[in-house]
């Protein structure tokens, strides 16, 4: 198995760019709190990076 990321929604999206909104939505997360796993990637390492305010990498 590849190596995996898990990322957790700490901050609501209200007020922020709706390019944001895409790109949390592209990882999986819905509600404050919500986890998503995905694959340890670049692509998923930028959109990481482009919303770090918002996301915490749990492990």
């Amino acid at each position: 198995m590849a190596n995996t990321i898990k990322i957790m929604l700490v901050k609501g999206l209200i007020g922020t760019r709706e390019t944001h909104r895409a790109t949390v939505r592209g990882l999986g997360l819905r509600k404050i709190n919500s986890v998503s796993e995905l694959e340890d990637t670049p692509a998923v390492r930028g959109m990481i990076n482009k919303v770090s305010y918002l996301v915490k990498v749990v492990s």
